[in-house]
C-alpha cells in the first residue's frame, strides 16, 4: 500500500504557498466524463495567506483562512475562493501586520502604541483567534467554517461571502470545540470542547445542537450540554481533536497531550507566547478512554486505559453485541505530533523532511474493542468474545481495563490520515471501507481505501502530486457502501501545464474517473464537505 516514493524535486512546497482570491468562480478543463447524478459542491477551508507584508506565520494551522468551492453542475466543473473574512484577517489586512496570537504565531503588540496603552491592553488578557481554517459543516441550513476556538464563522456556501462570527461561549458553557462535530441524517450536530466543570476543575462537554425546528430559529440558540467527562488532571485539560458517536454512546479518548491552563492563562502579552507554548506531554498516564449513555447523558463508571498516543480522527464507531469498536489514525507516544507541523520543516528539501520525520511519533491505524458489560469473576481475563477481530481487553484487579489494539493500517513513517467513510449511511454502524489520505513523511502523496475487515488496500498515486483528504459521495442509488466517488484536490506543479486540479476516483477501486483542472495553484486543505444540488 506504500510504495517508497521519494520527493527530491520538492513540490510538495507549493501546499504552503500564499495565493490571492477568486473575484468570481473559473471555469476548469475536465478530462474525462464527470459522472451526470454528481451536483452540488465541494466547500474545504486550508490556510491560503501564509505571510502579512514582512511578517510570516510560523505554523501549518496559522495561515489565513481560505474557503475553497468546486461546483458540479451538468458535467461541468467551476472553481471559486475567497478569504474568510474573521477578525484576524480583517485586522491584518487593516493595520498591514499580524494582530491576533495564531497557533504557532505570537502577534506583537502594536508598534505604534505608547508604553502605557500597551501596559492597559494587556490587562484585556487573550484575543483569542477566529481564524477558521480547519473544516466547514452544516448547522439547520447555515454553513459555518470552523477552527479549535469558541468562535465559527457562517459563509454562504453559494457566493463564499462571509456572513457573521458566532462566539458559542454566549450560547453552551465551553472554551472551545473541536472542528469534527458528527452530524445525524436529522440535522442534529454534536461536538466536543474543554470547559470550566465542578470547584474549578477541567472537563469536558458534549454539546447538542437540535435540527432545525419549524419555527425556522436558529438551532445554535437551542445548543446544550448533554454530558460531561471528566479529566485525568483536574488543571491540565487533554488536546480533544475529535470523538466517537454510535446510536446510543458517546466515546471519548483522553490522551497524554496536555494544555497547561497556567501557561495559557498568565497572559501571552508578557513574554511572547503562543498556543504552541501551552502544550506539554504526560509521560506516565498513557490513554484514558471515556463512555457516556448518550440519551441519558449518562456516564458509564468504566476505566478503559491503553498505551499512549496522539489522536487527531477517529474513523468509525460502533456497537456490536455489548461492545464498542472504535477505529481511530493513532501515532505512536506522548510527543505532540503538532511538534513536526512547523512550515520551515515542511518547507524543506526532501532529505531534509525526511530527516526529520524520522524523529517524530509513528503513525497506526489501530481497532480498540470496548467491553460494555464487566463481571468482576473475570478479572485477568482477555473480555473480548467478538470472533473478527484480535483486539483484547483485559480486566485488573484495580477495575481498570487494559486495552490492547488490534492493527488495521500499519506502515514505516507512512500514515493512514484524513479519513473518511460513507458518513450519512455508516457513521456509527458496522461498515467496511474507509478512505483516508497517505502521509509519506507528513508529505501527502497518495488516496488510499482500506477494508477495515481484510486490511486490503487500494491506491491512487501519481509522481509530484499532493492530493488532499478524499472526500466520499455516494451515489444516489447506491445499493452497497462504496457506490459512488472520491474527490480529492491535487497539487501537481512541474508534472504538467496546470499547477492543480480536482480529481474525481471510483469509490470501487481507486481508479481515475475525471480530472478538473485549473490555472492557479492551491495551497493545502484540511478538511471539508460535499454540499447536494
Amino acid at each position: 500500500m506504500y510504495s517508497q516514493v521519494e520527493h527530491p524535486a520538492g513540490g510538495y512546497k507549493k501546499l504552503f504557498e500564499t495565493v490571492e482570491e477568486l473575484s468570481s468562480p473559473v471555469t476548469t478543463h475536465v478530462t474525462g466524463r464527470i459522472p451526470t447524478w454528481l451536483r452540488g459542491s465541494l466547500l474545504r477551508c486550508g490556510p491560503g495567506l501564509f505571510e502579512v507584508g514582512s511578517e510570516p506565520y510560523y505554523h501549518l494551522f496559522d495561515g489565513q483562512a481560505l474557503l475553497h468551492k468546486f461546483d458540479f453542475k451538468e458535467g461541468h466543473v467551476t472553481y471559486h475562493r475567497r478569504f474568510i473574512r474573521t477578525d484576524c484577517y480583517v485586522r491584518a489586512m487593516t493595520e498591514k501586520r499580524i494582530v491576533i496570537t495564531e497557533f504557532g504565531t505570537y502577534a506583537y503588540p502594536d508598534p505604534c502604541k505608547n508604553i502605557f496603552s500597551r501596559f492597559f491592553s494587556y490587562f484585556k488578557g487573550v484575543e483569542v483567534t477566529d481564524n477558521a481554517l480547519v473544516n466547514v459543516y452544516p448547522v439547520g441550513e447555515d454553513y459555518y467554517a470552523c477552527t479549535e476556538t469558541n468562535f465559527i464563522t457562517r459563509i454562504n456556501p453559494d457566493t463564499l461571502e462571509t456572513i457573521k462570527q458566532v462566539d458559542l461561549c454566549k450560547y453552551v458553557s465551553i472554551n472551545g470545540v473541536t472542528a469534527h462535530p458528527h452530524i445525524e441524517n436529522d440535522g442534529t450536530v454534536y461536538n466536543i470542547g474543554n470547559c470550566f466543570g465542578k470547584n474549578f476543575a477541567l472537563a469536558y462537554n458534549i454539546i447538542r445542537i437540535p435540527p432545525l425546528q419549524a419555527d425556522k430559529e436558529d438551532p445554535i440558540n437551542k445548543s446544550q450540554v448533554v454530558v460531561q467527562f471528566p479529566c485525568s488532571d483536574r488543571f491540565k485539560p487533554s488536546y480533544v481533536h475529535s470523538f466517537g458517536l454510535t446510536p446510543n454512546y458517546i466515546v471519548f479518548v483522553e490522551t497524554p497531550v496536555k494544555i497547561n491552563l497556567l501557561k495559557f492563562l498568565s497572559s501571552w502579552s508578557l513574554w511572547g507566547a503562543n498556543y504552541m507554548d501551552c502544550f506539554e506531554s504526560n509521560e506516565t498516564m498513557g490513554v484514558w478512554i471515556h463512555v457516556a449513555e448518550k440519551k441519558k447523558g449518562r456516564l458509564l463508571n468504566l476505566k478503559y486505559r491503553t498505551s499512549a498516543f496522539n489522536l487527531f480522527h477517529h474513523i468509525n464507531t460502533y456497537e456490536d453485541n455489548g461492545f464498542l469498536i472504535v477505529d481511530l489514525c493513532t501515532w505512536k507516544g506522548f510527543e505532540f505530533i503538532y511538534n513536526y507541523l512547523y512550515l520551515v520543516n515542511l518547507r524543506a528539501n526532501w532529505d531534509e523532511v525526511k530527516r526529520h520525520a524520522e524523529k517524530a511519533p509513528q503513525p497506526e491505524a489501530r481497532r480498540y474493542v470496548l467491553p460494555l458489560n464487566i463481571d468482576k469473576a473475570d478479572t485477568g481475563k482477555n473480555l473480548v468474545t467478538l470472533p473478527y477481530t484480535t483486539a483484547t481487553a483485559t480486566l485488573h484487579s484495580d477495575e481498570t481495563i487494559w486495552l490492547e489494539p488490534e492493527v488495521i493500517f500499519s506502515g514505516p513513517r507512512h500514515a493512514f490520515e484524513f479519513p473518511q467513510i460513507n458518513y450519512k449511511k455508516y457513521s456509527g454502524k458496522p461498515y467496511t471501507y474507509t478512505y483516508g489520505l497517505g502521509l509519506n513523511h507528513f508529505v501527502p502523496d497518495r488516496l488510499c481505501k482500506l477494508n477495515v475487515k481484510t486490511k486490503e488496500t487500494w491506491v491512487w498515486q501519481e509522481p509530484d502530486s499532493y492530493p488532499s483528504e478524499p472526500i466520499f459521495v455516494s451515489h444516489p442509488d447506491a445499493l452497497e457502501e462504496d457506490d459512488g466517488v472520491v474527490l480529492s484536490i491535487v497539487v501537481s506543479p512541474g508534472t504538467g501545464p496546470k499547477p492543480a486540479y480536482l480529481l474525481i476516483l471510483s469509490a470501487k477501486d481507486m481508479s481515475e474517473v475525471a480530472r478538473a483542472e485549473v490555472e492557479v495553484n492551491i495551497p493545502v486543505t484540511f478538511h471539508g464537505c460535499f454540499k447536494r444540488a
